[in-house]
């Protein structure tokens, strides 16, 4: 008869060997879940799990590869594994048949109202959500447990699969009006602006089953999918930011993407990248992937290299959910546990909700051409509705008659609407703020006092008590203490600060955020400053009034750039600002600024004030250190949609970022800002330059009387073709610097062209290439200015690449451009250097 210690030992080999195998499904269990609905996308159990039986195996077996599988051991936390743990081994809640009830009638809903749409709207675009429609149980949980962690404000962010749907039934917008935006309207009333049904935004209130009220918002989002990822963390964090402390509690991101987007676009990567991270941290999003296991004609082994779409998370220690969208009560229990998660340890989580697409990628689309054996599947597929009601043991035909008839007579009452409607109403800080046109009453006074002025230099250029500066930095700071008295001439970082801090003592908050941003790159701005012995940090800024963020960012463009614009959105009355490592790097965040920045006023009826700081100037740095492509945002820019500005002084940056932040009209603002004249003499200000009322549009010539010719610039080169000027003792050549080109000062310019009415000659002189910078854009709004007098330019040839790899080659062409723009004659070109041989090997 075996001892009590054998007893025991065998136990504990029992209790092991159970701990091993469960282990092994907790690692690996989700790849053997029965996740697709189709039985189409089979699973792919590891070597490891299969080699496992026996009844702990089994019971193992039931918990991770049912219809919800999770990833979550490659977490390091042990306390958030073992949370997972417990959830998913302990008995779930089983659903009550309200709740069971109420799942089912969002599924009729669904498929109620993508069915009338679908007969009455043929032809038409639409993106159902037929083969997915249990995503509406999954938001409403989402939302309800949320409402019971407090959350008051959801913001939701998702490209065009199952938008309507969602739109009718979350947001809680009347389908009469969304029917009424597939009927034919005024052509009047969209000429040349709006936008695609299923790209618009919404805003309602959703109502929990306990009488709470959470508003949500579906954020405005274009075709480039996963575009609206960041820009709606953005304006989280600025919603939360408003709310103060308890932010991150009051509102929550739910992020909705596609399988094939989040896969594959680079923005995503990027937008994952910021959890956590100090000044874009949210509290954790809850991601979802409405994935139909297609992406328009692609499978999912042509779409991504890994087993699972959401492969890109696993980057981050976050947890992934998936759950098979044909077991409604297995979703709800998914969805609840990802939402009790993310506020439980302020944490990303991801669900990964797979399904199917009961039509093409839009419904014009015969899908049968590129998958004809799953789409047979599909169209003996029953709608999840009939096959739920029938586990539920209830005959769901009645209320699907009955909800039927509601959408078609909502759909008919919406034929006599024919009407454009508006999905969403802005909040009340927005009441403040215009768009449209431009209005020059909307002009404010942006200089301030000089002892105003001092007061700020002295915060800005001192330091705590024992506090160590590094000696490079605390000579800055005294050349600072200088300026601000006004002892020697403002340079840019100076100008900056002293734009920021008045701008804080006024109550103006400020957000900068960027590559490099705190000290900045080219060593000039020194926002925060570092204790030599502990690197304790101090912001001066941040001791002058209201709150002033700056934020190194990661090595994103599209995704910072994309959260500041966000963020923008639901701060209009701060100053936010996004500043480019080197303003050509701004090309990798094009989709931000083409889809959002310059069309969404237009598109959508959205502001922002959003300012992008972008590095400018032709120094013999090469191609990619050189252009912040001038032209390329000229050709965005039309019906006063953005402002373009290149101040060639530190005053006029001053002003300019005051005037940005003062006036009411809400515009983006794109400031191509220097490199080398950042502390260059010629740039820099007396400080009663600071005191002056406003920034001016063009900085005149009024120094050459008499002048027979008028150079016309903008930025460093005004500075250039200044010093060339005395180096010539030439008395008869005005320079006019253009600082704001977009909108076009036209007003200002005419002046300046019947000021100088005795010049026989004008002159654009750009440092760019002729099909680059700014000439096409100004040199026929010129000519019509000169009435008849000639006008012509000087420009580097054009080119495939913006300039020269050689800093010999640069300063050939550039003492080439300057010797023609003093020479009298035909517009003249400066052949740029030659590219280098190929090498043979």
């Amino acid at each position: 008869m075996p001892s009590n210690a054998d007893k025991a030992t065998v136990a504990n080999s029992v209790a092991e060997e159970r701990q091993a195998v469960f282990e092994a499904f907790r690692r690996w269990g989700y790849l053997d879940a029965d996740l697709d609905p189709l039985g189409y996308w089979r699973p792919a159990p590891s070597e490891e799990l299969k080699e496992l039986s026996g009844e702990a195996a089994e019971q193992a077996r039931r918990i991770y590869c049912g219809t919800i599988g999770v990833e979550f051991w490659h977490i390091p936390d042990k306390r958030r594994r073992e949370w997972i743990q417990e959830r998913m081994e302990g008995e779930a809640p089983p659903l009550t048949e309200a709740e069971r009830t109420r799942i089912l009638e969002q599924l009729i809903q669904a498929d109620c109202f993508e069915e009338v749409l679908h007969a009455r709207y043929k032809g038409t675009k639409r993106f159902s959500l037929e083969g997915i429609t249990a995503l509406l149980p999954l938001l409403e949980e989402i939302i309800e447990t949320a409402a019971e962690r407090g959350a008051e404000q959801v913001q939701l962010a998702m490209s065009h699969r199952g938008r309507l749907n969602v739109m009718a039934h979350v947001v809680g917008r009347p389908v009469t009006d969304i029917f009424a935006g597939f009927e034919d309207v005024d052509p009047r009333s969209v000429l040349g602006s709006g936008d695609v049904k299923y790209h618009l935004g919404a805003t309602g209130v959703f109502k929990t089953a306990r009488g709470r009220e959470v508003r949500i918002h579906l954020v405005s989002n274009p075709s480039h999918l996963e575009a609206v990822v960041p820009v709606t963390l953005g304006r989280v964090r600025a919603k939360q930011a408003r709310r103060g402390e308890n932010g991150a509690k009051l509102v929550l991101p739910v992020l909705l993407h596609g399988d094939a987007a989040i896969a594959g676009q680079g923005i995503t990567a990027e937008s994952f990248n910021l959890h956590g991270l100090r000044g874009f941290d949210v509290g954790g999003a809850v991601h979802v992937v409405v994935n139909n296991l297609i992406g328009f004609t692609t499978t999912p082994a042509e779409l991504y290299a890994g087993r699972f779409a959401t492969d890109v998370a696993k980057r981050l220690p976050i947890p992934i959910f998936h759950v098979n969208a044909e077991d409604p009560d297995a979703v709800v229990r998914v969805a609840r546990l990802a939402a009790e998660y993310r506020y439980e340890f302020s944490s990303d989580v991801v669900i990964d909700l797979v399904g199917y697409r009961r039509f093409g990628h839009s419904e014009i689309d015969d899908a049968s051409i590129t998958q004809p054996v799953l789409y047979r599947r599909i169209e003996s597929h029953p709608p999840l509705w009939l096959t739920y009601g029938r586990k539920l043991g209830v005959d769901p035909a009645p209320k699907h008659r009955e909800l039927r008839a509601a959408y078609e007579a909502a759909q008919e009452k919406a034929e006599g609407l024919a009407k454009n409607p508006m999905f969403y109403t802005l909040p009340d800080y927005w009441a403040h703020y215009f768009g449209g046109a431009y209005d020059e009453t909307s002009e404010v006074d942006t200089g301030v006092e000089a002892d105003e002025l001092a007061a700020v230099a002295d915060a800005l250029t001192s330091t705590p008590p024992g506090f160590h500066v590094h000696p490079k930095v605390q000579r800055l700071l005294e050349q600072r203490a200088e300026m601000g008295r006004g002892q020697r001439p403002v340079d840019f970082g100076m100008a900056e600060a002293l734009a920021f801090g008045t701008l804080l003592r006024e109550g103006v908050p400020v957000r900068l955020s960027g590559q490099d941003s705190r000290r900045g790159t080219f060593n000039q701005r020194h926002a925060v400053l570092f204790d030599t012995e502990t690197e304790a940090e101090y912001i001066p800024l941040a001791q002058l009034g209201t709150r002033f963020e700056v934020y190194n960012s990661i090595l994103s463009e599209a995704a910072v750039l994309g959260f500041e614009y966000g963020y923008s959105r639901d701060y209009p009355d701060a100053l936010v600002l996004w500043e480019a490592q080197f303003g050509d790097f701004a090309n990798n965040a094009q989709v931000i600024i083409d889809q959002f920045l310059t069309a969404g006023e237009d598109k959508w009826g959205l502001l922002s004030g959003l300012v992008l700081l972008l590095p400018h100037g032709f120094e013999g740095q090469g191609p990619e250190h050189s252009s912040a492509r001038i032209e390329r945002f000229l050709q965005l820019a039309a019906e006063d949609n953005i402002q373009i500005c290149q101040p060639s002084t530190a005053a006029q940056y001053f002003h300019l970022l005051r005037r940005q932040a003062r006036r009411r009209w809400r515009k983006p603002l794109v400031v191509f800002t220097p490199k080398s004249m950042l502390r260059h003499p010629d740039a820099s200000s007396p400080i009663e330059e600071f005191s002056r009322p406003r920034f001016w549009n063009v900085m005149p010539d009024r120094d050459t009387h008499e002048a027979q010719r008028v150079l016309l610039c903008t930025g460093k080169i005004a500075h250039e073709l200044r010093r060339e000027r005395a180096r010539r003792k030439d008395r008869t050549t005005a320079i006019v610097s253009v600082e704001q080109l977009y909108p076009f000062p036209a007003e200002e310019l005419t002046a300046e062209f019947e000021y100088h009415d005795g010049a026989r000659e004008f002159v654009w002189v750009q440092e760019e290439p002729a099909n680059m910078g700014a000439l096409a854009y100004l040199l026929p709004r010129l000519e019509h200015l000169s009435r008849g007098r000639p006008v012509r330019s000087v420009k580097r040839s054009a080119s495939a690449s913006p300039a020269t790899g050689s800093a010999k080659a640069h300063e050939m062409e550039q003492r080439t451009l300057l010797t023609l723009a003093f020479a009298t004659g035909q517009s003249e070109t400066v052949e740029q250097a030659p590219a280098p041989p190929v090498n043979p090997e």
